[in-house]
């Protein structure tokens, strides 16, 4: 199995249409993406298409599109844009738990015969209190969880439904109860007959949400001694594993590092510190909280992660060097990367252009 590559739809504005950005100005437009006046809320069409068909282009497997309350609503986003392509496929990241399963299924199913094949969920169970209550959520961590587990029990029997003999779904769980629960529109997914699910987290719940209801487990990339067990009972079970991660590619690991420098912020870090503290419910961002050590590895950098948070932890370096480490996750099983950089259109290019070939040619050898 080929390693698959996906990449992190950038925020609205973010794409220039109109000539070249430095890494920090397109970094600038992520950064803000939580304050007044940002473009971020706003679907920027002509710039998702214009990243969209270039992603494509470059090999690209997919695009996450992030969910949170400012920016568009992902599912309705992938919708739009896989009308622009052909191939690319789309990983709509939801919040189980906002919408009724049923409901759910109903809008994804509906979206997937827009493009078969082409879409994906990415199921988060919330990371900060804040927004979560401002959805009207107020579940804590653990709960979240469990209601996931019942919200994505009740999607799979939907998704199975077709082959049963009387097509209806019945569930009597604590979060969800279904009645002969029916929905003619089936899901539109070439060979499969259900979506890949990947599940987002650190936490024990967010792993054995992975193994009993996702295809994929998602997190954030560490080193490959520290992921080796938790990647090894993963695949045990069949699940594949995704990593998060930021990419800076350049034709010397010294300009990649100088990169990575002209990014670190020059001021306000209190503001930098509220945003990563204000994820105070999520594991993952607690983990990024005690992050002391700048570079994990010679390659690995979490630099950024004290002041924008843990999927910014960085892999940098030459061509030969990005690919390498790639494939040395790989070996510990590994199957896919969901990926940013600055710029996105820049970094994907390049990444499309140099790295997966030599990634490719690393796996015919292997």
């Amino acid at each position: 199995m080929n390693l698959r590559f996906h990449w992190m739809l950038p925020k609205g504005g973010e794409v220039s249409l109109n000539g070249p950005q430095t890494p920090r100005e397109a970094a600038n437009y992520r950064l803000a993406s939580t304050r007044a006046g940002s473009p971020a809320p706003r679907p920027d069409i002509p710039g998702w298409t214009h990243f969209g068909k270039h992603a494509e282009d470059a090999g690209i497997d997919s695009l996450l599109v992030s969910f949170s309350r400012y920016e568009p609503d992902p599912i309705i986003v992938s919708a739009a844009l896989g009308q622009t392509t052909s191939k690319l496929g789309f990983i709509a990241a939801y919040r189980s738990g906002l919408m009724k399963p049923t409901t759910f299924v109903q809008q994804l199913n509906t979206v997937s015969a827009f493009m078969p094949g082409r879409v994906s969920i990415n199921i988060v169970a919330g990371s900060s209190i804040a927004e979560q209550r401002g959805y009207g959520d107020y579940l804590a961590h653990d709960e979240r969880y469990a209601r996931a587990d019942e919200f994505l029990a009740v999607c799979h029997s939907f998704w199975r439904a077709p082959a049963r003999t009387d097509g209806d779904v019945n569930f009597d769980g604590k979060y969800y109860r279904v009645e002969h629960g029916k929905l003619h529109t089936p899901f539109f997914g070439r060979e499969r007959g259900v979506p890949e699910i990947y599940i987002s987290g650190h936490s024990e719940q967010a792993e054995q949400l992975a193994r009993s209801k996702g295809t994929c487990l998602l997190r954030v990339a560490d080193t490959p001694e520290h992921l080796h067990a938790a990647v090894a009972r993963t695949r045990e079970l069949g699940i594949e594993v995704c990593l998060r991660m930021c990419i800076i590619c350049r034709p010397t690991r010294q300009e990649a590092i100088d990169v990575a420098e002209s990014l670190l912020p020059e001021d306000d870090l209190g503001q930098y510190e509220r945003s990563v503290a204000v994820k105070n419910d999520s594991q993952m961002y607690r983990e990024a909280s005690q992050v002391e050590n700048r570079w994990l590895t010679p390659l690995l950098w979490t630099g950024f992660v004290p002041y924008y948070g843990p999927v910014w932890t960085t892999l940098l370096g030459s061509f030969d060097d990005v690919a390498g480490a790639l494939v040395e996750y790989k070996k510990i099983g590994v199957t896919q990367f969901i990926m940013s950089g600055w710029p996105e259109l820049d970094e994907v290019v390049t990444f499309g252009g140099e790295v997966v070939p030599r990634v490719r040619r690393t796996e015919a050898r292997l």
